[in-house]
């Protein structure tokens, strides 16, 4: 038996690790940084899923060079320049800024991870700047987690404990940013996990990348797929104890709430839908659905403007090129039907009861195919005039 506790801040509950930002003026906003930093007294093994991205950035190349399995302790972030799409000089420039860390604090294989603008070379003077003001043995998870936000509304970091039976304990918490350029593809952000749990490399791996799996590549603002997407779990040991399954259970835990943050967050976004599929005759195809819903536009603004036309459910589902039968449709918004073969045309009643559904600020809509026993959700949310302000202006 154990017990999962949620803890107040962030990554200063691991034990072992230091946290902390400042700005160096790539920010115009001073109050928040915009370069931060991860630090551990240990090594760590490091485990990390990259962004599906043909064009991937500069960090994740760099991160890519180093051996199999090696480990890290310290990771080096930087909001407002992505440093993707800058060719051969783009892995140098890191290289020649670890260098110059290295010269202030000893790390040990130091990563880098960079979100902002693609196409530009990162301002090396002004992040190597950073490493004569940031204090290195702070704990301040709120100041890094707001120094890596792009268009983030809100800061994202949650911690846990994991309380065993036998009355050991470990830590797990995590910093997450991401608003815009959000799809099921390993999603659109970037997401630090930290853990003094005892935990195998191997238990890091897979679990990693199954939570992944139920979390970030579930999710969906505005269809697109980043260059620079990273999630990284790093352990030091610190604590000595592990129980795979209390891990599993909190790491899908964190994850999957950091993700509904992110959609939260979405660009000027109001609602969280989660699209639900089931009964196709596929787990694949049930995906394939459900991932054209939290996709589509035309959804998107429909949920915006609070109108429940079913119209545009089946027609994505039916552009989204699995099997289905208009006989054999059924959709739901919550548990009020919307349509069957039955009921094509939602009358006075249901339809005042859909507007109300899509009043709130969180629903479902649940489409039955009726072929098979396939099912997936995804989820996605509505798209308002805001995101088109703050992507027509981004670099302005």
């Amino acid at each position: 038996m154990y017990q999962i506790t949620p803890l107040d801040k962030g990554l200063e509950n691991v034990q072992g690790f230091y946290c902390g930002a400042t700005n160096v003026g790539m920010r115009t906003n001073s109050e928040d940084g915009d370069v931060a930093f991860i630090r551990s007294e240990l090594p760590c093994d490091i485990s990390a899923v990259f962004t599906k991205n043909n064009f991937q950035a500069a960090p994740i190349k760099h991160f890519q060079k180093y051996p199999e399995n090696f480990q890290t302790d310290f990771v080096l972030i930087n909001a407002k320049n992505a440093n993707a799409m800058t060719g051969p000089k783009g892995i140098e420039d890191i290289e020649t800024i670890m260098s110059k860390l290295a010269a202030k604090i000893d790390v040990r294989n130091p990563v880098m991870s960079s979100t902002g603008v693609i196409g530009y070379r990162l301002p090396m003077d002004k992040i190597t700047s950073a490493f004569d003001l940031l204090d290195f043995n702070a704990r301040d998870s709120h100041k890094a987690a707001r120094a890596i936000m792009t268009t983030d509304s809100f800061k994202k970091e949650l911690a846990y404990r994991v309380e065993l039976g036998n009355g050991e304990s470990f830590n797990i918490a995590a910093i997450c940013k991401g608003a815009g350029m959000i799809n099921p593809a390993m999603a659109t952000m970037l997401c630090f996990i930290t853990t003094d749990a005892d935990i195998p490399k191997p238990d890091m791996d897979a679990l990693l990348q199954s939570s992944t799996e139920q979390s970030f590549n579930r999710i969906s603002v505005d269809g697109d797929t980043s260059t620079n997407d990273t999630v990284m779990l790093l352990a030091n040991r610190t604590s000595g104890n592990y129980h795979r399954e209390a891990f599993k259970e909190v790491l899908e835990k964190i994850m999957f709430e950091l993700a509904m943050m992110i959609l939260k967050d979405g660009e000027g976004a109001n609602k969280l839908v989660a699209f639900e599929v089931k009964g196709a005759r596929s787990e694949e195809e049930a995906r394939s659905a459900s991932i054209a819903l939290s996709n589509s536009l035309l959804v998107k603004t429909a949920l915006f403007g609070e109108d429940p036309n079913w119209g545009r459910i089946a027609s994505t589902i039916g552009a989204s090129g699995i099997a289905c039968d208009d006989e054999k449709l059924v959709i739901h918004y919550d548990d009020l039907l919307i349509y069957d073969r039955d009921n094509r045309e939602l009358d006075k009643a249901r339809e005042e009861k859909a507007y109300e559904i899509m009043k709130q600020e969180s629903f479902r809509v649940t489409c039955d195919i009726g072929l098979g026993d396939g099912a997936y959700t995804s989820y996605g949310c509505d798209l308002s005039y805001e995101y088109v302000k703050i992507n027509a202006e981004y670099r302005t």
